[in-house]
């Protein structure tokens, strides 16, 4: 038995082709395999691969926080294409924006590319959950969550992922707790339960 708190995590791939079978998603994978190897916690995953379609992302978004989800994590649709439209999504179901984790998103993108600047994830709180976009690709998803580390593993620039169990905290939600190796978790010092 763990003596870590159990979470129940949303994970949702927005794609027309991938939700119509026209190639295999990517997304859900690489969502649940990170946050596999970055939390202690036993995680349930609710995952939904669905077209991009806003009033449909809205709708999910609010079934996966209705869930119990303390967390949902989204990949796809964040770009200026006509069809892109999970952003527009997400602040339609938003009680309060959060965007600090858009900024920071951008920020770790731009080390790579130049296009960074055209993606639009937001990351919003709806009742006493988070809920935060992320890019569509495997490799970006990992880079804005976990951040960049040096050849050492010193880190160069901090994920968001490690002010999200904090934020979790402060929204009623479950203790979070990170592998420090991937991603470690920020916590003012008061703020820390002791380990067991």
């Amino acid at each position: 038995m763990s003596s870590f708190e159990p979470v129940t995590i949303g994970i949702v791939s927005v794609s027309d082709r991938a939700s119509s079978g026209v190639y295999e998603d990517k997304g859900l994978p690489a969502l649940q395999e990170w946050l596999t190897r970055a939390l202690k916690n036993p995680v349930r995953f609710e995952p939904r691969l669905i077209p991009d379609e806003q009033a449909r992302i809205s709708a999910t978004l609010i079934e996966l926080v209705e869930a119990g989800c303390a967390l949902v994590l989204t990949t796809g649709g964040t770009g200026p294409a006509l069809r892109d439209v999970t952003p527009e999504a997400t602040l339609a179901v938003a009680h309060k924006e959060m965007p600090g984790f858009g900024e920071q998103m951008r920020q770790i993108s731009l080390r790579f590319v130049p296009t960074a600047i055209l993606s639009r994830q937001c990351a919003v709180i709806r009742d006493k959950s988070l809920i935060i976009n992320l890019p569509g690709q495997p490799k970006s998803i990992q880079e804005t969550l976990e951040g960049l580390k040096d050849a050492s593993g010193a880190s160069i620039v901090n994920g968001i992922f490690a002010a999200v169990p904090y934020c979790v905290d402060l929204i009623g939600g479950p203790y979070l707790e990170t592998r420090d190796e991937v991603c470690k978790a920020f916590r003012p010092k008061s703020a820390i339960r002791p380990t067991t």
